[in-house]
């Protein structure tokens, strides 16, 4: 198991380590009734999750009658963070063979991290409450380094090996901000196929695809 190609495997949150898209509905359907625009479905909601909480807003308000003022969309987005963190973890889960795929990579000795756009707080705060904070040896958010340096530019998958002390990296995500960003930082990135995809998967520019993870060791294995 020493001769695994990569000693640090990063991870997108939302669409690929875990499918927190019912959460993320409810919040958003919140938000919507308090402007008194009509709930949208969990489906329709999965489809504009990606660039973070605000442009998923920004997406739900163009479907129900369009975009509200500045001021207003303010308010409407921290009602949204508001009810996302008072209801964090109520749905979210681990997509399937998560738990077995992240226990092959702690005995092949990786370390293990998570990179995301959602703020850092909410990111702790769904690993504390589904008891997953230990499997990573970093959590980073979109706004661990502040204004402008979340995906897809490089700077947060540049900090996670940073902070690994360097070595050789590889991430995992599940849309185009993730294939940029990890391009940027000159990391392979494989894609996966049940995530929160924003462009065809054929445009992804990913070193692999998976439909499952119980092909993620193999496809590190492949492309490493």
């Amino acid at each position: 198991m020493t001769n695994f190609p990569f000693q640090i495997v990063g991870f997108d949150l939302d669409g690929t380590l875990l499918d927190t898209s019912g959460d993320l509905a409810n919040a958003v359907n919140h938000a919507l009734s308090v402007e008194g625009r009509p709930a949208v479905a969990s489906e329709q909601v999965r489809a504009m999750i990606g660039g973070g909480a605000g442009l998923m807003l920004e997406r739900a308000l163009e479907a129900t009658g369009g975009p509200v003022s500045d001021a207003r969309f303010a308010e409407l987005h921290a009602a949204l963070l508001a009810f996302y963190e008072a209801n964090i973890a109520v749905e979210t889960r681990l997509f399937p063979g998560g738990e077995a795929m992240l226990d092959a990579l702690a005995a092949r000795g990786v370390k293990i991290a998570v990179v995301t756009n959602k703020l850092e707080h909410f990111a702790r705060a769904i690993f504390k409450q589904m008891g997953l904070t230990d499997r990573f040896f970093t959590i980073i958010g979109g706004d661990t380094l502040g204004p402008g340096r979340a995906k897809p530019e490089p700077d947060l998958i540049e900090l996670m090996i940073e902070r690994a002390g360097g070595g050789s990296a590889a991430y995992v995500g599940d849309t185009s901000y993730d294939t940029r960003a990890a391009a940027a930082a000159g990391l392979p990135c494989v894609v996966v196929s049940f995530g929160f995809n924003d462009v065809p998967m054929a445009r992804m520019n990913a070193a692999g695809t998976i439909d499952h993870f119980d092909e993620l060791v193999p496809t590190l294995e492949r492309i490493g």
